[in-house]
Formats: C-alpha cells, sequence, structure tokens
C-alpha cells in the first residue's frame, strides 16, 4: 500500500541514520568535510525552502525536503560516485517503505544528479537540491581541528563565516551570500575550489526561471 511518506518519517527510520552514521565515518577516516546530520539537516531544510518561496505544492516541497535528507546516504558505501549509489539506495528505502513509485523515482533521479561531476538539474526538485547542497559551505563543517595541516578545502570552508541562500520569485533571483575571513583563504581560493560548483548552481538557478547570484562580503562576484 502507498503512504505518504514525509521527511519526518525518514529522520525516524533507523536505516537512514545507520547510512548516515556510517557515511560521516567513512568521511571523517577520508579527511572530507562534514556530510553527516548537520550537512542533510540543513540541506534537507534549505531545499524545501527554496521550493515553498517559488510557489510549489506542498507536496513538491516535502519531496524536496526529503531528497535534500537521503542525498548523500550513498557515502556510507564510497565517496566515489555516491550520488548514483545513494541515488539507488534512496529509491529501494523509500518503495520499502511504502512510497509511491513516481515520488521516489523523483526523488531518485534528484539525488543521483546533485554531484557537479557528473550531473546537472532535471527537475524542479533536482534544482532546489543543487543550491540547497552546494550553498552549504561553512566552518563547522570542518573536521581537521589542526589548523597547521589545513589543505585548501579546510582553509575555504572555515573561512566562510556565513552561508545563505535564497531566491526571489518576483524578481527571479537566487542569491548566494558568504561572509569570508580573508585573512584565512582569498576570495580567489574560493573560486579555484568552487568555479565548477558555481557553475553547477548557475544552471539549476536557471531551470528555476532564476538568476544565480554571488555576493561575497558584500560585494557581488557574479
Amino acid at each position: 500500500m502507498e503512504l505518504i511518506i514525509t521527511v519526518h518519517d525518514i529522520k525516524k527510520n533507523e536505516e537512514v541514520k545507520t547510512f548516515l552514521t556510517i557515511a560521516e565515518t567513512q568521511m571523517r577516516v577520508l579527511g572530507y568535510t562534514e556530510h553527516s546530520f548537520r550537512h542533510v539537516g540543513i540541506v534537507s531544510g534549505t531545499a524545501g525552502n527554496i521550493m515553498e518561496h517559488l510557489g510549489y505544492s506542498e507536496r513538491e516541497v516535502e519531496l524536496a525536503r526529503i531528497a535534500g535528507y537521503l542525498h548523500d546516504i550513498g557515502n556510507a558505501v564510497n565517496r566515489n560516485d555516491h550520488a548514483h549509489t545513494g541515488a539507488i539506495m534512496a529509491y529501494q528505502l523509500l518503495t520499502k517503505i511504502g512510497m509511491d513509485y513516481n515520488e521516489a523515482a523523483d526523488i531518485m533521479a534528484a539525488i543521483g544528479n546533485h554531484d557537479e561531476h557528473t550531473g546537472t538539474a532535471v527537475s524542479n526538485i533536482s534544482a532546489a537540491l543543487i543550491l540547497a547542497d552546494k550553498s552549504d559551505v561553512h566552518r563547522s563543517r570542518v573536521r581537521n581541528t589542526d589548523f597547521s595541516t589545513f589543505d585548501i578545502h579546510d582553509r575555504v570552508n572555515y573561512a566562510v563565516e556565513r552561508s545563505v541562500i535564497s531566491v526571489d520569485k518576483e524578481n527571479k533571483t537566487a542569491d548566494l551570500v558568504l561572509k569570508i575571513d580573508t585573512a584565512i583563504c582569498p576570495v580567489m581560493d574560493y573560486f579555484e575550489i568552487f568555479l565548477v560548483r558555481m557553475t553547477m548552481n548557475r544552471k539549476a538557478a536557471a531551470f528555476l526561471g532564476l538568476q544565480f547570484q554571488l555576493f561575497v562580503n558584500d560585494s557581488r562576484l557574479v
């Protein structure tokens, strides 16, 4: 029997908790930034807010929230190809607990296309997920506690004191606003690491009929 699955159901699901716990353990061992409960919670909320502010239906908003919460479970298997692995894992999990096949497939496609190396916006949900995921850059995600051993990824993330993405339906814009401590990381280092992600954000915003804009320390750069 098909059920109306919500993000609250997903957050309570023990299998999801297990996947995210294992994913975080692996990412910590590999030296990556945080990709577990904090990150997926923020991405889930942001993706839903983007859809809501653009006037999509309550159900589409909820599907975006679910996609956001599940988008990184593939890291429980391996960082490489985690988007595709996670997409299949999510579809199997969602249909197993009773979600409509079409809804589960929409979420699968969004998760399968969220990685900048292999994906792009293919639906409204996937576009919202991309914008939400790529905007979560912040020092709280850095796991390395030894500043002297920071690589460029650690420095860039640690330098970001504030990161907020917002959409404006009337003005047709998607604004990513960052506050960066340039004593830790020059703005150019941010672009060196995140240029591909910013291009993905621009395409995702365009899919939603928006113009992507990047503001760093009160200056518009894109």
